[in-house]
C-alpha cells in the first residue's frame, strides 16, 4: 500500500530531510522516522531497528544520522504499539511485519539500493528474525540480542517484562522457539557483522559470542568488532571507530555484490 502520510520534523539538516512516516500493516497505522537525501539519489537504504521498548530506546535522528552518507535514506521503524504507531508489541513477533513491510515500501520505491539492516539491543533479535525475508543485502547486529533465552537468564530486572511479552522459558517454550533467529540462517543467508562491548552490562558478549559460535556452525558469511573495554553505547571515540567499521563494511558488501553481478 505504500506511505500513507507524511509529517515534516523540525530537525536541521543541510543534506536530508527528515519526515515522520505512516504506513500501513496488517490493518494498522505504524510510525517510522525517515531521513531521505535531498538529492533525491537514493543508492543505499539503511534500515535501523531500534532497541528496547515504548519509550526506552525510542528512535533518534542523531542516531540515524550516523549511518548517513549524501546517497543513504536511514529509516528507523517505531514498531506497533510507541510512539504513536497503532496496535501491541508483541517483542518480535507480529510487529517484525513492520520491519519488512517497510523494508518492501522502500525497496519499491528505490529498486536499485542496497539494503542493509542495523539491529542495536532488542533490534538485534528484530534483525535477525527479518534480514532474510527481502532480503537485506547485510545485517550489522550491534550490542543485539541474539537469543532471548540467554536474555532472560541474563537480565534478572527484565524477567517481568518477558514473562508479560513472551512467557517464562519453561512454561511457554514455543514462544521462546518462534523467536529462535539461528535456525532460519544458513550458509546462502546475507552477510552480518557483529559489533559488541566486551564490558556491555546490558547485553552481554556472550551474546555476540553465541551469535558468532552458530554462524561458524552453519558455515554462513560474517565478520567480528569487538570493542573489549566498551560498554552497551561505546564512549565518543570508540563509537567513531565503530561507525567506521560499519560503513566501510557496508561498501565491502556492496562491492562484492557489483563483482558478482559484473562476471
Amino acid at each position: 500500500m505504500g506511505i500513507i502520510a507524511t509529517k515534516k520534523m523540525p530537525i536541521e539538516s543541510h543534506t536530508h530531510c527528515f519526515e515522520e512516516i505512516t504506513y500501513e500493516v496488517d490493518h494498522l497505522k505504524v510510525k517510522a522516522l525517515q531521513m531521505t537525501p535531498y538529492n533525491e539519489n537514493v543508492e543505499r537504504i539503511v534500515v535501523y531497528l531500534r532497541g528496547g521498548k515504548g519509550q526506552v530506546g525510542r528512535v533518534r535522528a542523531a542516531r540515524l544520522m550516523q549511518f548517513a552518507n549524501l546517497n543513504t535514506l536511514v529509516v528507523g521503524p517505531y514498531y506497533r504499539g510507541s510512539n504513536g504507531s497503532e496496535g501491541r508489541d508483541e517483542f518480535c513477533r507480529a510487529d517484525l511485519n513492520d520491519v519488512t513491510e517497510l523494508v518492501r515500501i522502500l525497496k519499491k520505491k528505490y529498486p536499485k539500493a542496497y539494503v542493509h539492516m542495523i539491529g542495536f539491543s532488542r533490534g538485534g533479535l528484530q534483525g535477525l528474525l527479518t534480514f532474510q525475508d527481502y532480503p537485506a543485502d547485510s545485517y550489522i547486529a550491534w550490542g543485539g540480542v541474539s537469543d532471548v533465552r540467554l536474555m532472560y537468564e541474563e537480565r534478572v530486572d527484565l524477567r517481568g517484562m518477558l514473562r508479560r511479552m513472551v512467557g517464562h522459558p519453561k512454561k511457554n517454550k514455543e514462544e521462546y522457539e518462534k523467536r529462535d533467529a539461528l535456525k532460519l540462517i544458513d550458509s546462502k543467508s546475507p552477510p552480518i557483522l557483529i559489533v559488541h562491548g566486551g564490558k556491555d552490562w546490558q547485553v552481554g558478549i556472550h551474546q555476540g559470542y553465541y551469535l558468532e559460535k552458530q554462524l561458524q556452525k552453519k558455515e554462513a558469511q560474517y565478520d567480528t568488532f569487538y570493542q573489549l573495554e566498551e560498554g552497551h553505547v561505546p564512549r565518543p571515540k570508540a563509537m567513531k571507530e565503530a561507525l567506521n567499521y560499519i560503513h566501510a563494511w557496508m561498501k565491502k558488501i556492496e562491492e562484492q555484490k557489483e563483482n558478482a553481478q559484473s562476471h
